[in-house]
């Protein structure tokens, strides 16, 4: 048995959470990145022809098509997952992302290539979205399993951590470069962050080379062998329990909408309609990125004390509650009061929500088809949910004549959906002991908490 660190964790523990965490940072960093791009970038570079609400638009609508693949990845890296193991994909996603966001960041503008830019734009969009479709399933998946007993919400939340890495990071690049003169910034300054992609990439793959497999997983897969002399299908496995799977694309949706709406959207809105410069959001992101490092791993031992489920209905309201107010503020063009706004609307209770869903959907799949499940609730509501959320707040404020209150009334309707599937959802804590590895183990079925 390896020796437990002073931090109460083994040293697998601790790789395991490492990796798991430098996966997520990339996830966001190149999602972020990207949101933060199409509002105040894009549109100028690859879109200039096109009448300033259309540009933004087809900016947006670039950003939404690339959620549409992740739940396609999401299935196909979940499948490779629960057989071959979650190292294989973690490996694989970190690579595809990292050459996908660098190939964004070379692409010539349309003003060179004409419509050769926005094509070869959608392409790579393409890209990230397939891989990042399996990132979060396997990170997820392998480090709540590592975790000690009764800290498996904290633990997980540092994925969430390492999101907020990623918005210091991208938010904090974006800015500094957002200070430079705009023509040097729209034809060079932008695509820096870009191509820093490939850098966090290397850094991941060198980290994740060290992962090595949960004792649940391993275990599982033997004991699948010695009785049954097969592995089953993790899609059929995943589906075993419908209620949860569809349940987890319902309760992903609100926490997938929080940050596209708060500071994606809302960046695009203050650029477009209060002439406020852009380097105050990018500067914003940062400042969220900062405060999301600590909170999320805060609401992750809440988690543990009060359950996942109430943490979340917290989050999911509290959400609801903030998007008027922060809206209020970006209106006002006061630097402090738009940063205020930002934090308000996401840091507070939006990261309550993303600190949980990870640790909550493992929790809802039995082990033998967990990654699969956790993509699909996670990959279909960011799909659902986040891709669609800076298109449709714009469509619906532009139809209001530049009110934001049908944002608010979106926000609110998601987190309802959020709320109600959060109390329908069967919650298993027992994540080592559940569903077919239990039955193995005892040799006699058992009523898992999945279908309970």
């Amino acid at each position: 048995m390896a020796t437990v660190a002073s931090s109460g964790l083994t040293p697998k523990q601790r790789k395991t959470i490492a990796g798991g965490a430098i996966g997520t940072l990339i996830e966001y960093y190149d999602y972020y990145l990207y949101g933060l791009a199409a509002a105040a970038v894009f549109p100028a570079v690859f879109f200039s022809s096109n009448d300033p609400v259309i540009a933004q638009l087809s900016s947006f609508a670039t950003f939404a098509v690339g959620f549409f693949l992740r739940p396609v990845g999401g299935i196909i890296w979940g499948i490779v997952g629960d057989r071959k193991g979650r190292k294989v994909v973690l490996m694989s996603t970190v690579i595809g992302m990292g050459l996908a966001t660098t190939g964004i960041g070379l692409i010539p503008s349309d003003q060179m290539i004409g419509v050769a830019a926005p094509l070869l734009l959608l392409f790579f969009r393409l890209c990230q979205g397939f891989f990042v479709g399996g990132e979060m399933g396997g990170a997820a998946t392998m480090v709540v399993e590592a975790a000690p007993t009764g800290k498996r919400g904290l633990y997980g939340a540092f994925l969430i951590s390492g999101a907020g890495i990623a918005n210091v990071v991208s938010g904090g690049l974006m800015a500094g470069l957002g200070l430079t003169p705009e023509s040097w910034f729209l034809q060079w300054g932008w695509r820096i962050p870009f191509v820093f992609s490939i850098v966090l990439a290397i850094a991941a793959i060198v980290l994740r080379r060290q992962l090595e497999e949960s004792d649940a997983f391993t275990e599982t897969q033997t004991l699948l062998l010695a009785t049954t002399g097969k592995k089953p299908n993790p899609l059929v496995e995943a589906f075993r329990h419908p209620k949860n799977a569809i349940m987890g694309i319902l309760i992903g949706l609100p926490q997938s909408i929080a940050g596209y709406v708060v500071l994606t959207y809302g960046l695009a809105y203050m650029l477009a309609d209060k002439n406020i410069p852009a380097w105050i959001g990018f500067a914003g992101t940062m400042l969220v990125g900062l405060l999301q490092i600590v909170v999320a791993p805060l609401w992750g031992a809440i988690s543990d004390r009060i359950g996942r489920r109430t943490v979340y209905i917290i989050g999911c309201l509290g959400f609801a509650a903030m998007v008027y107010p922060a809206f209020m503020m970006f209106d006002t063009g006061n630097m402090w009061l738009i940063w205020l706004g930002q934090i308000l609307g996401f840091v507070v209770f939006g990261v309550a929500m993303q600190a949980t869903l990870s640790t909550m959907l493992v929790e809802m799949f039995d082990p033998e088809a967990r990654t699969t499940g956790v993509n699909i609730g996670y990959q279909f509501s960011n799909t659902l949910g986040g891709g669609l959320a800076p298109l449709i707040c714009t469509a619906l404020v532009a139809a209001a004549g530049g009110a934001f209150w049908p944002v608010v009334i979106y926000a609110a309707v998601i987190s309802v959906i959020g709320v109600i599937a959060t109390l329908v959802a069967s919650i298993q804590p027992d994540v080592e002991g559940a569903g077919r590895l239990h039955e193995l183990r005892t040799n006699a079925p058992v009523e898992t908490g999945a279908s309970r």
